[in-house]
């Protein structure tokens, strides 16, 4: 049998020198991103466990490592079970991670209790608005136009029957058949609803962003079912300090209560216009929205990179506040990667 010979002294160092060359992506991460700024947040969201362990006991993980551990599993598109093995698994992770080999990686049982304790204590938005607003002093953001559009979220798709999908359409609350089997309750979403665009049944959850022109960065979203139309979260998205930009948007975004809204908010309309069955579009018209559909198409980028680099726009949770919570670490996680690419863009001249 072939002696297989010791690791050597500098294998290790070699390896992640080499990771480095081939572009590992969270090296870059590291690199250009500084995540003491996320710390503050968390500390605030977790100062009675701090409190509790330093009475004794086993410390808990570093909440920021675990912070870290989330984006990466946003990155990838990871179950809890997944990310563990890949982070036992995988060098650049752990250098990512800061962990040694020696040192304890944590399980998918407290990857998925930390997410529970983000989502209860409301901290994935105050997460993804510090990073906003560092970037925003930092002068990052151009606000020299806003972009406004909706993707879907799919989730697993539910086996009801008719009469169970219309009770939860109508009532929001599950079948009171479901109480008997508390298994299969906890297994149903009665929040992620069936909707249809060209054709196709999509089922589950919506993301709505505004994002910056320029930057392509996501300023705000909010998360919906599927079956909300694009229109209804225009209000939210639109803040003070839109007034006076450009907004561009697809003719989803037009109407008679948008324009009141767009008024309201004092915001230039580039939303492109409707034909309607009687009163079809000018030549004008349609020029004209070519022409701002070559800003508006930017925003496409956003939905591009989720579905290309970061394995799809997919929940496998069940209920909108885990579904919140993981389209949260989805937007905040493309932010940060955008941020790097603008960083290397700056440094490259």
């Amino acid at each position: 049998m072939k002696n297989i010979n010791p690791p050597g002294l500098f294998d290790d160092q070699f390896l992640l020198e080499t990771l480095t060359k081939l572009g590992d992506p969270l090296q870059k991460l590291s690199q250009y991103i500084d995540w003491n700024v996320f710390k503050p947040t968390l500390d605030r969201a977790f100062q009675d466990e701090s409190r509790a362990s330093s009475k004794g006991g086993r410390p808990p993980f570093d909440k920021l490592m675990l912070f870290r551990a989330m984006i990466i599993q946003s990155l990838y598109n990871l179950s809890d079970d997944q990310l563990e093995y890949q982070i036992l698994d995988r060098t650049s992770f752990k250098r990512f991670l800061g962990l040694k080999k020696s040192d304890k990686v944590p399980d998918s049982k407290t990857f998925w209790l930390f997410r529970e304790q983000l989502i209860a204590r409301d901290v994935i938005m105050g997460l993804f608005n510090t990073f906003n607003e560092t970037l925003d002093a930092a002068g990052v953001f151009a606000h020299e136009g806003k972009m406004v559009d909706a993707s879907f979220v799919e989730a697993p798709r539910q086996r009801n029957t008719r009469e169970e999908n219309k009770h939860i359409k109508e009532t929001g609350t599950a079948p009171k058949e479901w109480d008997i089997q508390p298994h299969k309750k906890r297994q149903k979403d009665t929040d992620a609803r069936w909707t249809m665009k060209n054709g196709t049944t999509f089922y589950g959850y919506k993301n709505h962003v505004k994002s910056d022109v320029k930057t392509k960065l996501i300023e705000e979203y909010e998360v919906t079912d599927a079956s909300v139309h694009d229109s209804q979260t225009i209000e939210n998205l639109l803040t003070e300090k839109d007034e006076g930009q450009h907004v561009y948007a697809d003719s989803a975004y037009t109407g008679q209560e948008q324009e009141l809204v767009y008024e309201k908010k004092k915001i230039v309309n580039m939303i492109n216009e409707k034909g309607y069955r009687n009163k079809p579009l000018t030549e004008e018209q349609k020029a004209s929205n070519k022409e701002k559909s070559k800003t508006r198409a930017r925003v496409e980028h956003i939905f591009g990179f989720v579905e290309n680099s970061m394995n799809g726009s997919i929940v496998r949770t069940i209920g909108i506040a885990r579904a919140k919570a993981k389209i949260g670490m989805m937007n905040l996680t493309y932010n940060i990667f955008r941020c790097v690419q603008l960083k290397i863009e700056v440094s490259m001249g």
